[in-house]
């Protein structure tokens, strides 16, 4: 009975032992945020936070105020909460703050891709020259080309007169996704096919079942990234993993034609400093889920916001028709397709307006830095709080500012000319506590870390849109149904889902 005492006694000093090397009886220092470790040893506030990020982070906020620190998963995060302060997080050196170490572990858990040296500085060189600038024209002109192939192929033909019926989410996803994924990774070759007919009759049906794959990763990407899988899941993420890494390999681009500079020079530079294949396979796969994840959700809401709204609607069906009209181009029965260029997608201040209007209201990333060494971080209130090094550093912008009534009234409904001045220009003059904010809309990050893609995928949205607008009539088919819920479990994955999707009818109008 004795030695049975000691051993449960040295197991449960083993336990308060191990509990206090992982911080779960950390104190809050003097010069530190206001510290909630949570209910639970270790795990924190974890459960809480992935119920519903947004509401947990609001009560946080309400308790402690600008700035908190908070265990999750035996992590401390401090969470910064007034958009005038978000400079001392994005402005800081990356010495001192960086995005890398908290990026590189979740891309080896959610794509099994191990990241190279200088990771982050390849990308931003690499999107630079290709998705911003002249390389931007080069890609939304191969946008263009394969939502054309996609949306209109049957055109004149008669064939696609007759009203469709589908989920609206779906379509929007389906159709963004596969354009995309065809202008980064390319086209069938002719030379296999004979014909370019042939050719892209075949990226139309292998664009089709790869979304399809991509859809069911899609749904087990919070999960998987949270590391919380079911064992069937686990096995059904490994198997669609497999797929992509087969479908993208590098033995496979080389024989597609039109592959990307963007994508091309990713493989050429990991080639080059001995990355051995399979890991390019897998790097493959992470860009194609970094560039198409979330465009394809942010048309379906700018589309379903344009219909709830017939006011947005016309106003940017008449800018889309000026356009037109101002470069020379009509949509009629046996004319060419309309061609939608770089330069043209910058005259549009309605539109632009409405695009940003729907990622305020639907993007929701959660950013996150590691702290490499004790630091201060320092307020808009003129208060400095101490960070202790291999902590994290987080803003989660949707509560703190996008809508925040004060910053947005009536911050929960659609306004398209919401960031339009009087004069049709576009609006910057937000502000908060009377105070002009740098930082008033932030779906797409900030800083260094912002997302290098997004001129790209703004111009994915806005080509769509502008197709849908010139050749089809589309109508819900409840008109009076509500816009669908954001779905909760995705809060900190960039563009949010809907909880449900909604039917719409369309239809090609020659």
């Amino acid at each position: 009975m004795g030695n049975l005492l000691q051993i449960l006694l040295a197991l449960f000093i083993s336990v308060i032992g191990a509990l206090y090397l992982l911080g779960s009886f950390r104190r809050r220092r003097a010069g530190e945020p206001p510290l909630d470790r949570g209910p639970i040893p270790w795990f924190g506030h974890v459960l809480e936070f992935r119920k519903d990020t947004a509401k947990f982070l609001q009560r946080m906020k309400e308790k402690h105020g600008d700035i908190f620190t908070v265990q999750l998963g035996g992590f401390y995060f401090h969470f910064i909460t007034d958009p005038l302060s978000f400079g001392s997080v994005v402005k800081e050196a990356r010495t001192k703050l960086d995005f890398s170490k908290f990026a590189e572990q979740l891309v080896a858990r959610v794509f099994g891709y191990h990241s190279m040296e200088s990771e982050h500085k390849v990308l931003q060189a690499s999107s630079t020259k290709h998705l911003m600038g002249d390389g931007l024209v080069v890609m939304t002109q191969a946008m263009m080309s394969n939502l054309q192939n996609l949306m209109l192929h049957s055109v004149g033909s008669g064939d696609d007169k007759q009203w469709q019926e589908t989920g609206l989410f779906a379509y929007s996803y389906n159709i963004v996704f596969r354009a995309g994924y065809l202008a980064l990774f390319g086209n069938e070759s002719v030379k296999c096919t004979g014909t370019l007919q042939k050719a892209k009759e075949i990226d139309r049906q292998h664009s089709d079942e790869l979304f399809k794959e991509f859809r069911k990763y899609d749904q087990l990407f919070p999960n998987l990234a949270y590391g919380v899988l079911g064992p069937s899941e686990k096995m059904e993420a490994e198997r669609l993993k497999r797929l992509f890494w087969s479908t993208l390999s590098v033995e496979k681009m080389r024989s597609r034609d039109n592959i990307s500079g963007w994508v091309s020079d990713q493989q050429q530079v990991r080639d080059e400093q001995g990355m051995q294949e399979f890991m390019q396979d897998r790097f493959m796969f992470l860009l194609l889920w970094a560039s198409q994840g979330n465009t394809g959700p942010a048309a379906f809401w700018l589309l379903l916001y344009l219909m709830k709204h017939p006011d947005a609607m016309n106003a940017i069906t008449k800018e889309v028709e000026e356009i037109l009209r101002e470069t020379g181009q009509e949509v009629k029965r046996g004319g060419p397709l309309i061609d939608l260029t770089r330069d043209i997608l910058l005259k549009t201040p309605i539109l632009d307006s409405a695009v940003e209007e729907t990622l305020r209201l639907t993007a929701a990333p959660v950013l996150t830095r590691a702290v490499l060494q004790d630091m201060t971080i320092n307020m808009a209130s003129g208060q400095e709080y101490k960070i202790r090094k291999g902590d994290r550093v987080a803003v989660f912008p949707y509560i703190a500012v996008q809508v925040d009534p004060e910053v947005y009234p009536d911050p929960y409904t659609f306004k398209y000319d919401r960031f339009l001045t009087p004069d049709g220009s576009k609006k910057t003059d937000f502000y908060k506590g009377g105070k002009k904010l740098k930082y008033y809309n932030m779906p797409w990050g900030a800083g260094t870390t912002m997302c290098p893609g997004r001129f790209f995928a703004t111009n994915e949205l806005k080509q769509f849109v502008f197709l849908m607008l010139s050749y089809f009539d589309f109508e819900l088919k409840n008109p009076n149904e509500e816009i669908p819920g954001i779905d909760i479990r995705r809060w900190g994955f960039g563009s949010m889902q809907p909880t449900k999707d909604v039917q719409f009818r369309y239809r090609l109008r020659f």
